[in-house]
């Protein structure tokens, strides 16, 4: 091919790019319809991240996927009277090319595949408040502004704070335009001082201050039966959630930490279908949970899990010191960015909570290390099959693309990835299959997690279970 084709290529690639990115958002803002190649959300998607999508599934299949072949099924979704799902056009594409020479059956096609989103009933919109406005709750709203549309389900009403002095909100809204993790939030934010709040991106955002949960009247601000998101971490018992439920417009509260006591500890994708109408107080467990959790079901349904060790190498947080100074956890007053710190994690026992079957099964311990966000579970197992490399990356790059898991495991076989490439990633951990060791009945799998950004988007699972939200994952095979 020569030089002036390769052009050619390109631009015809990116102004088909340019062609699906009007009818992507409308499918999203007008249906709640989440489009997805592969796994790849290509929601507020660049022309060049749209391509890099489609380049991706050779990986996957070991056939390239061109834009003129996935855009008549993205015009064709478009035509659909489908709501509130995920749709893997990338899929669906591929699918059908391997069964079809023409264009021609492609709406009847899709009308099959994706019929369940087309029947099921519309919903009524939720309010959600955010109590607490740190690093999960700063990617929370972005999750949730992300969302913005007539479609949106998830209405972002509210964050609650302490303090309320001269300045406050101005900087509380420049955490949210500004993130040196994350970049900068995708969009617009403005401070309306007079009225104590911000608008970001069209939705309005009332900011209050308390400083307890039982002393807030949501319905002052015309918010009712609202899922509040306790993000701060200090109450973690019913008592303490409890007392969010004793403010006037709350129904239900979601703690994103372990909880104590009887409160469900929940991993979507693994254990949503705990959660009843009836639950008021739920928590969505950690990221090390959340992480490695899909992972070992997957393992354990297949090989079955005798027991195993999980070291977690994870990154800093904010309960650590950035210098030298006291705290009241053993070696975590020690300098974050200079140390490598041994701490305890929960996370090991924690999974009995989503996976009952792996009680008493798994240890675990955590490293902090002096990176400021993605983290690494080294999960050591002995299994009760056989098994050796190949054939276990193959199984769990099958449950990444095929099974109910496909939206909390991802899976790399890159021989250059490292953690950095990792941050902004939506799934709960990526198995990194060039990392894996297994001979016989023993495996050691290395599964990468951003830490904030992969969490907040298994809270966003949970919350929608919670207010009985269906989102599906489509095709179904």
């Amino acid at each position: 091919m020569s030089a002036d084709k390769h052009l050619q290529s390109w631009q015809e690639r990116f102004e088909m790019a340019e062609a699906m990115q009007p009818l992507l958002g409308k499918l999203y803002r007008n249906q709640g319809v989440e489009v997805v190649v592969y796994g790849k959300p290509l929601l507020n998607a660049s022309t060049i991240e749209i391509i890099k999508s489609h380049r991706l599934v050779r990986r996957h299949v070991g056939d390239k996927l061109r834009l003129r072949e996935s855009f008549p099924f993205i015009e064709a979704l478009s035509k659909l009277a489908v709501k509130q799902c995920k749709v893997d056009i990338g899929k669906l594409a591929v699918n059908y090319w391997r069964e079809y020479k023409d264009a021609s059956q492609i709406e009847a096609y899709m009308s099959n595949e994706l019929a369940a989103a087309i029947t099921q009933e519309d919903t009524e919109a939720r309010d959600v408040v955010l109590y607490g406005f740190g690093r999960i709750g700063r990617l929370l709203a972005r999750l949730l502004i992300e969302r913005t549309g007539v479609s949106n389900k998830l209405r972002l009403r509210a964050i609650v704070l302490r303090g309320g002095r001269k300045g406050d909100l101005e900087k509380r809204a420049s955490l949210l335009r500004r993130d040196s993790v994350h970049g900068p939030f995708n969009g617009s934010v403005e401070v309306d001082e007079e009225n104590n709040a911000i608008i970001a991106n069209g939705t309005y955002i009332q900011i209050i201050y308390a400083n307890s949960p039982d002393e807030v009247d949501y319905t002052e601000h015309g918010i009712t039966n609202a899922l509040v998101v306790d993000n701060t971490g200090i109450w973690k018992d019913e008592a303490g959630l409890g007392l969010h439920l004793k403010s006037k417009g709350a129904s239900k509260v979601l703690l994103t930490a372990p909880a104590k006591g009887a409160i469900k500890n929940i991993v979507y994708g693994v254990n949503e279908s705990d959660i009843l109408e009836e639950d008021t107080i739920v928590s969505a467990a950690s990221c090390t949970t959340n992480a490695i959790t899909p992972v070992l079901k997957a393992v354990n349904d297949k090989y079955g899990i005798v027991n195993g060790h999980v070291e977690t190498i994870h990154s800093y947080t904010n309960d650590q010191n950035l210098i030298d100074n006291y705290h009241s956890a053993d070696r975590r007053g020690r300098s974050a960015p200079l140390n490598m710190v041994i701490t305890e994690t929960g996370a090991a026992q924690a999974v009995s909570k989503a996976l009952p079957v792996l009680e008493g099964k798994l240890t675990g311990n955590a490293i902090r290390v002096p990176t400021p966000n993605v983290s690494m579970a080294i999960i050591n197992l002995n299994l009760n099959g056989e098994t050796n490399k190949h054939e276990i990356n193959e199984y769990l790059k099958d449950m990444a693309l095929q099974s109910d898991l496909q939206n909390q495991i991802d899976f790399t076989d890159s021989t250059e990835i490292v953690s950095s490439d990792l941050v902004g990633s939506r799934y709960a951990g990526v198995i990194d299959s060039q990392a894996t060791i297994a001979d016989g009945k023993r495996a050691i799998l290395y599964v990468w997690y951003d830490n904030e950004f992969g969490y907040s988007c298994q809270v966003v699972g949970v919350m929608q279970k919670m207010l009985g939200l269906n989102y599906q994952s489509l095709p179904l095979g």
